[in-house]
């Protein structure tokens, strides 16, 4: 299928720490869970991948991370082939899944500190003890994972993730069933990862998340990705605006003269909305308030909106439906 935004398959300029190429995977039923699948992470960047279930997010992900094994494509990760080369590939990854699956009778120290012996890594308590710290475990680190919260035992798997110092994280689906508390102090962690060179790839059902925090986004569905694009040119691209004008006077009828116009009239006659692309210059409203203006059309108040990513994304998907009827 097409991409909703043209976007080229590989741009050698960009310092990508994850390269994908022809990416496929098709299990032993005949479900095919990725259908040729060309991906560019940057050095760096929080990258958000969204999708409704079944796309192939966390499909995706468990073949960089070596989970899964594909059926055709390369993926290298930091310059490492994750086949040819996976031990060196998979020192480079940390991965948060969204299962909580974790040794329920081991302390938190323990297990954090084994994760870090599972890579290789020499002994740095102080650097367990920081990561600990810096998710509010700290004082839970001599407690059994067994007693913990679900929120806890979230906090434990990031901290798992981090423990052999990766230079690029996956979160898949790390707020799931966490409360508002601890969602905010994942994500400044997560801010300050970034800022000391971690590169971060999330997905996320919170897409209120992604477009807080995300450089990029790509949107996959049904194995494809539909679009791949920096968050603020998917937006002004896909993105609609609209300027609702509360009338001096009820309207009837929107006069024939505007009918190059999208505009529509509420039932009252009340409030006349005008829908545009996000791309629209504001020189398009001027032209529309003079014309209003010229057939005796008044307004005593003005509000504007403009799409929210939950609705590109809503939307993204919906039109790739489409095209498959």
């Amino acid at each position: 299928m097409p991409s909703a935004v043209d976007t080229p398959a590989h741009d050698p300029a960009i310092d990508a720490i994850i390269d994908v190429r022809g990416l496929t995977k098709t299990y032993a039923s005949g479900f095919q869970a990725l259908k040729g699948v060309d991906l560019s992470i940057r050095r760096g960047e929080i990258f958000a991948l969204l999708g409704p279930n079944g796309a192939g997010k966390t499909t995706l992900i468990s073949i960089v991370c070596g989970i899964v094994n594909a059926s055709s494509g390369t993926v290298s990760a930091d310059g490492h082939d994750i086949v040819r080369d996976y031990r060196a590939a998979r020192s480079k990854i940390g991965l948060v899944p969204q299962e909580l699956s974790t040794d329920a009778f081991e302390s938190v120290w323990a297990t954090v500190r084994f994760s870090r012996g599972l890579f290789g890594k020499p002994r740095d308590d102080a650097y367990l003890e920081k990561v600990l710290r810096d998710l509010s475990l700290w004082d839970k680190k001599d407690s059994k994972i067994m007693a913990l919260s679900g929120g806890m035992k979230r906090r434990v798997l990031i901290a798992k993730a981090l423990a052999h110092e990766p230079q690029i994280l996956f979160l898949d689906e790390p707020t799931a069933g966490v409360d508002v508390e601890l969602r905010h102090d994942m994500w400044e962690m997560v801010r300050r990862l970034r800022e000391n060179g971690t590169t971060i790839i999330l997905t996320t059902h919170y897409i209120e998340e992604a477009e807080d925090m995300a450089d990029r986004i790509g949107v996959i569905n049904r194995g494809e990705l539909i679009v791949v694009e920096d968050k603020a040119t998917l937006m002004r691209k896909l993105g609609k605006k609209q300027l609702a004008l509360q009338l001096q006077a009820p309207l009837e009828q929107v006069p024939d003269a505007l009918a190059s116009y999208p505009l529509e009239l509420s039932a009252d006659g009340q409030t006349l909305v005008y829908t545009f692309d996000a791309q629209a210059q504001e020189t398009g409203i001027a032209a529309l308030l003079r014309r209003l203006h010229d057939h005796g059309i008044d307004f005593k108040d003005l509000h504007s909106s403009e799409s929210s990513l939950e609705e590109i994304f809503v939307s993204l998907v919906r039109k790739g439906r489409e095209v498959r009827a």
